[in-house]
């Protein structure tokens, strides 16, 4: 039998765009951080490499019947997606923009909510490579 892996996705960071009128800093992610070409040449609207972390071994899955139905009584989204986050990772994965391509060429991009559900990784079989899960709506 096989061994189950995950894939690579791409983790946007914030960028701070500006400060609403109460003085709190207003985020942007990815191309929307950046102007338009018509103002500022092709090379500037792309994110550097700075700007995203590329996670290894992530699991994509469906969030099951009571999780869709507890997501949108706390929150008041729907789930699509739910990930497996390996053991060992440090992101912050609260609020943040993520992007991957299935096995179809079909780019996906998400933004997770709430508080991830962690384990203690202690106290996980050292077979199991994940220890973390969150949540992830349609996003775009």
């Amino acid at each position: 039998m096989g061994r189950i892996t995950g894939i690579n996705i791409i983790l946007y960071k914030d960028i701070q765009t500006g400060t609403d009128p109460f003085g709190a800093p207003i985020y942007s992610f990815g191309q929307e951080a950046y102007p338009s070409d018509e103002i500022y040449p092709a090379s500037n609207l792309y994110p550097s490499d700075s700007d995203f972390d590329i996670v290894s071994n992530v699991l994509v899955g469906q969030p099951s019947d009571e999780e869709i139905t507890t997501a949108i009584n706390l929150y008041g989204k729907r789930i699509s997606y739910m990930l497996g986050i390996p053991k060992g990772d440090t992101h912050d994965w609260q609020d943040k923009v993520i992007e991957w391509t299935d096995a179809y060429g079909q780019t996906h991009r998400c933004k997770t909510f709430g508080f991830p559900i962690t384990g203690i990784e202690a106290n996980l079989p050292r077979r199991v490579p994940w220890h973390m899960k969150v949540r992830c709506e349609k996003f775009g």
